[in-house]
């Protein structure tokens, strides 16, 4: 056992589960517009918003909280006008309806404009806000809170250097050790640290369980969650290990893609991957009667199962995070059923040999159908692995080896899926403008 890396797991897992106020891709592009408002010190007059396809892909059509509106011109105006920067990626928490107002109105005179760029990086945004002969200017790149450059009126304030340039990077040693990272290795961290040392992990199921819990309740997006709950209600399905862990998780995303003002708890940049690294887990445990150290180390080893497999792939890509983020899960509920580390592998495979290759076209309230196909092969592969039940590594990409398998499905979520990513967005965005 690694344990002199343990550390560097915790510190992993602190940086990767964050909590996070709507779908992140307009979140951080609020961000960076209410980090250019503020250096400016006054409301912008025009703001300018460059973004790569993935970005762009995935703010078109989601809920923006505390607008009651959808897509990324209002997260960025709403950012500009009432976003509060220091909050990070929950940017937009104290959002007033008199800021809402003045953010539409900048939108209808036409002082927003919004551009597609080509960018080396997957996730690139860059705002420049003007105020008559005034203007700032604020890149993100790479993760949705890591702002590398601020200036103002053409002078640099701050400016991150690139990971080239510096040995000292905030993030080079993790980064390291999450490259060298095996599996094994996150089971016999997950299954033997301190269990003090990671009970921090229960703020994402409290978190997680609260918007989950809403989207049951109230009408949000598709109501996907909502509907299996009431079929259970009237007979038409059985509350299960599979409905019960589909229904809560994919509340979740009902309420989160509708736009609802609760914060979710995010893995890898995504609140849908946390929801769904978190409530298959919590869902099961509750329906086994797990003890709460088995929900901890469960919930570890999902969250940094999640982390572990999309470490190898563009953090946005073609391929849906929440296939990821349930293969995860699925391995929690392998340890919650009483499995070895053995089976942890079986379940990877299974998944990956299921529902790898699942695109991703943006971010919106169907996602929480992409959640639940993906949390119904997550509990089904679980049950077919502790009983040493596995795709084999003569199908498809699935080796024998697991951690060649799980390079193998990054592979096709990023350089193998490219041309599929430029032609989504090319179908969505010539679908919005006949819409228009």
């Amino acid at each position: 056992m690694k344990k002199e890396l343990w550390n560097d797991y915790i510190a992993i897992i602190e940086k990767e589960v964050v909590p996070a106020l709507g779908c992140t891709e307009p979140i951080a592009a609020a961000l960076a517009s209410a980090t250019a408002a503020e250096l400016l010190g006054k409301q912008p007059s025009k703001i300018e918003v460059y973004l790569s396809q993935n970005v762009l892909k995935n703010g078109m059509s989601v809920g923006i909280p505390g607008t009651g509106l959808f897509g990324l011109e209002i997260a960025v105006a709403a950012g500009a006008i009432g976003g509060n920067p220091g909050l990070g990626l929950e940017v937009l928490k104290d959002l007033t309806p008199e800021d809402v107002e003045i953010a539409q109105q900048m939108i209808v005179n036409g002082k927003l404009e919004i551009i597609h760029k080509e960018a080396a990086e997957a996730l690139y945004i860059e705002v420049i806000a003007v105020s008559g002969k005034e203007s700032s200017r604020v890149i993100i790149k790479e993760r949705h809170d890591n702002i590398v450059l601020t200036e103002k009126n053409g002078s640099v304030i701050f400016q991150k250097p690139e990971k080239s340039e510096s040995g000292s990077d905030e993030f080079s040693s993790l980064d390291e050790t999450l490259r060298t990272m095996s599996e094994q290795d996150i089971w016999d961290f997950s299954m033997n640290s301190p269990l003090e040392d990671i009970s921090f992990i229960m703020e994402a199921a409290l978190l997680n369980t609260r918007i989950s819990d809403e989207g049951l309740r109230g009408d949000y997006g598709l109501k996907v969650g909502k509907s299996i709950n009431e079929n259970i209600s009237r007979g038409i399905l059985q509350s299960d290990l599979s409905n019960d862990a589909v229904k809560r998780t994919a509340s979740g995303a009902d309420a989160r893609m509708a736009g609802l003002e609760l914060p979710a708890m995010s893995n890898s940049g995504s609140g849908n991957q946390g929801i769904t690294a978190t409530m298959p887990v919590v869902a099961v445990a509750d329906k086994l009667g797990s003890t709460k150290e088995q929900l901890i180390r469960a919930l570890i080893l999902s969250h940094l199962t999640s982390i572990h497999m999309k470490s190898r792939m563009a953090r946005l890509s073609a391929l849906c995070g929440a296939s990821v983020a349930a293969t995860g899960a699925s391995c929690g509920i392998v340890y919650l059923l009483g499995g070895v580390y053995e089976h942890v592998e079986y379940a990877i495979k299974n998944m990956v040999g299921n529902v790898a290759g699942m695109v991703c076209d943006g971010a919106k309230t169907s996602c929480a159908l992409k959640v639940a196909s993906c949390v119904s092969a997550g509990v089904q592969g679980a049950l077919l692995a502790i009983n040493s039940i596995s795709v084999s590594e003569i199908e498809g990409i699935v080796e024998e080896d697991i951690e060649r398998t799980i390079n193998n499905l990054g592979k096709l979520g990023s350089g193998g899926m490219a041309e599929t990513d430029k032609m989504i967005l090319s179908i969505m965005t010539s679908k919005n403008k006949k819409n228009n």
